[in-house]
């Protein structure tokens, strides 16, 4: 079979395991801590989390939706109804102690794993993933997005209770690579000539290297460094994961980060969303 470009499967047991670990950790103090996340405290950061993998049972294993979509027109009609769904969910669960969270998460933990860990990753997924500017998504993608989800959300509550723990290459790594699939997409109406290779460092051991290059028919993306970037954008690890899941925006960290050559398409760099939002 032919190699998976992001293979993720093999870490959602180790992350549910971190996770479980890290919320029998927290005080009751920690559980009411804000994060990045404007609108969530620690507590609603973990309802989330719960609904997520109680959809990806229901939804994506069992094929039950239980409440059809409204008519998607639009990118921005389903941001607003997955966005609500959230917001639905996390209102109902404030009644929820943060010990019947951990009890659920335990119990649905290693289920979504063995779900994820069934799929074929040539086959098609069940659901695209847009904010790539995929119409049709491989399986492989597709859970490697969820694995973005994942991760990121640990990653919010662990920032909030100042918890670290997930910045390791083995479990960062693969969610940076994930979201800078869609670099390609968010360069697609920018015009440069064939060739031209945008470079974008994030620091540390855990990240790496990515280069955009121009080609005849569009941008791609590749791992590593590429000969004479005409733009490098080098972002710290530590804001790179709030930047591209959109709780910090570029004017309000670019003191932060170090840009060398075209500062129009470095920046533009810095402008790309890697959730629905």
């Amino acid at each position: 079979m032919e190699e998976i470009p992001i293979n993720t499967r093999s870490l959602f047991k180790p992350l549910q395991n971190k996770l479980i670990e890290l919320l029998k950790s927290l005080n009751e103090d920690d559980w009411n801590k804000q994060t990045v996340a404007k609108q969530w405290k620690v507590k609603d950061v973990v309802s989330h989390i719960l609904d997520t993998q109680l959809r990806v049972l229901s939804i994506q294993r069992d094929g039950y939706y239980g409440e059809q979509p409204p008519e998607i027109k639009e990118y921005n009609d389903l941001v607003r109804w997955l966005n609500k769904l959230n917001s639905d969910w996390v209102s109902a669960t404030k009644r929820l102690s943060p010990q019947t969270l951990i009890l659920l998460l335990e119990s649905v933990g290693d289920l979504v794993s063995e779900y994820y860990d069934s799929l074929n990753p040539w086959d098609e997924a069940l659901f695209s993933v847009a904010w790539a500017g995929e119409s049709t998504s491989f399986n492989w993608m597709h859970v490697a997005r969820e694995y973005t989800e994942h991760w990121h959300h640990q990653q919010q509550i662990r920032e909030a209770v100042n918890k670290q723990g997930i910045m390791s290459r083995e479990l960062f790594y693969p969610v940076m690579n994930t979201f800078f699939q869609a670099l390609p997409h968010k360069f697609r109406d920018i015009a440069a000539e064939k060739g031209t290779v945008i470079e974008a460092q994030i620091t540390s051991e855990a990240g790496g290297i990515w280069s955009l290059i121009k080609d005849t028919d569009g941008w791609k993306l590749e791992s590593g460094p590429k000969l004479t970037p005409v733009a490098v954008v080098c972002i710290p690890i530590e804001i790179s994961w709030i930047l591209f899941t959109k709780s910090v925006r570029p004017h309000e960290i670019i003191d932060k980060v170090e840009i060398k050559g075209d500062e129009y398409l470095a920046k533009k760099v810095l402008e790309m969303v890697s959730v629905i939002a």
